[in-house]
């Protein structure tokens, strides 16, 4: 058999296969009380795609307030979406878990140990009722609530000098909590969303509805001698060549791309 028919080389002798690094973000939960959750973040190297073949990419929307956020793909690698903040019950699960609002207890649960990579990190607790954990991040728990304060949100990670997947602040009846890396802040009464693109968990709120998650992205880094098609149904751009790669971002929509 040739190495044409194997895929490993074009019928021009040109190497068909090569190899590109990937992250993709989930939508960040919707806030409540507690911070939404961000949403899950996984960042995959040397994964071998081969040009001229199709792969699907989905980016996540943001959840609206006490809403889980939705799930981001690429070919066969995925993350899920943020869990919501909690309303005087423990968060949402997802990607990362959304904070626990009002009522003593635990967040909710985020993805660690069940993908690899880590998808993100539990919602933090509340120790009363007159405040609300923050959403978890992609690296770190969000915070625990105390006295009449909201937590802050969990930290997230650091991809190609952009920073993603942090979990929204809680909200107290007196002071909020400050969302990290996307993630939006809590208040006592108007909260912010997470960050468009960074997966962010939405801030909480006291007195009003919480605030949405960011939606989520996915980005591609290859060899700039490659050429990326982004087909219909996706927005995208790709960078200028630097360093020997091209680095793609697709920010919204499902669709497919397509490598030359």
């Amino acid at each position: 058999m040739t190495l044409s028919a194997l895929g490993i080389y074009s019928a021009a002798g040109v190497i068909a296969a090569f190899s590109l690094d990937a992250l993709v973000v989930a939508g960040g939960g919707g806030g409540a009380v507690g911070g939404g959750g961000a949403g899950g973040a996984r960042s995959f190297t040397d994964i071998s795609v081969n040009q001229g073949l199709n792969y699907a990419i989905s980016i996540g929307a943001g959840g609206a307030a006490s809403a889980n956020g939705v799930n981001s793909s690429f070919s066969t690698f995925s993350s899920s979406g943020g869990g919501s903040g909690g309303q005087a019950v423990a968060g949402g699960t997802g990607g990362s878990g959304g904070g626990r609002g009002n009522s003593a207890g635990l967040g909710g649960a985020g993805n660690v140990g069940a993908y690899s990579p880590v998808e993100g990190f539990d919602g933090g607790g509340a120790t009363g009722s007159s405040n609300s954990g923050g959403g978890g991040g992609a690296s770190a728990i969000g915070g625990t609530g105390a006295g009449n304060t909201g937590a802050g949100g969990g930290a997230g990670i650091t991809w190609e000098s952009t920073q993603y997947a942090g979990g929204g602040g809680g909200a107290g009846s007196s002071a909020a909590g400050a969302g990290t890396f996307g993630g939006g802040n809590g208040a006592v009464n108007t909260p912010s969303a997470g960050t468009t693109n960074t997966g962010g968990g939405g801030g909480g709120s006291w007195n009003q509805a919480g605030a949405n998650g960011g939606s989520g992205v996915v980005r591609l880094k290859y060899p700039d001698s490659r050429t990326i098609t982004i087909g219909a149904g996706l927005t995208g751009s790709t960078s200028a060549p630097s360093g020997g790669f091209k680095i793609t971002t697709i920010t919204l929509g499902s669709g497919n791309v397509s490598f030359t």
